[in-house]
């Protein structure tokens, strides 16, 4: 990895994270800035720094994300610190252990409720009890890209949620985010099952 290339993929991935019209899948990470725009920044070193950190694209657009979830205005030099670090092996922990962390979660959400719809529905505009759990940081934003993708409740989200503040930004953020998780969610929706059927 070169410093330009680790920086086009830190632009991608905040761009990808900001803007609704970015796709950082659909444009394999491409962003339009050049090389000669990126030999003039002042924070190039950094860049040059960060690349040597990895050895595949893989481990660094996974460390870009990690640190984007938690922090929407990433500068590349919080990406340094030791801080970055422990952030991003805390994600890996829950990606490479996303079943066992979704049956958890899943348990903790809906554990004696007698109608899970109680947990997606949104009375008076209010955040409906599962999107404050994952606010709270009670359960993980990937158990709720996941059950947004097997539930499809964000469309009613939007239209009856009443913030237009946060919720839009966490929204995207959700959105985002769940395009660089598993897309095969049969073996989650068998767990759902099994965890809403006890």
């Amino acid at each position: 990895m070169t410093g330009y290339e680790t920086f086009g993929f830190y632009e991608a991935l905040k761009l990808h994270f900001t803007k609704d019209t970015y796709d950082f899948f659909k444009y394999n990470g491409k962003t339009n800035i050049s090389v000669t725009a990126f030999e003039n920044r002042k924070d190039k070193y950094h860049f040059y720094k960060l690349s040597r950190k990895f050895s595949s694209k893989d481990d660094l657009v996974n460390f870009i994300v990690a640190n984007l979830l938690d922090k929407d205005t990433l500068w590349v030099g919080d990406l340094l610190v030791e801080d970055a670090e422990v952030k991003f092996r805390q994600r890996q922990k829950i990606v490479q252990s996303l079943s066992y962390t979704f049956e958890n979660d899943c348990l903790k959400a809906f554990d004696g409720v007698n109608d899970p719809n109680e947990m997606v529905i949104v009375k008076d505009g209010d955040y409906p009890l599962l999107l404050t759990m994952a606010l709270r940081k009670e359960i993980q934003i990937e158990t709720l890209c996941i059950l947004a993708k097997i539930l499809n409740f964000i469309p009613m989200w939007d239209k009856k949620i009443a913030d237009t503040i946060r919720w839009p930004n966490y929204r995207r953020k959700l959105v985002k985010y769940a395009a660089f998780l598993p897309q095969d969610v049969v073996k989650y929706k068998m767990i759902l099952k099994k965890v809403i059927g006890k």
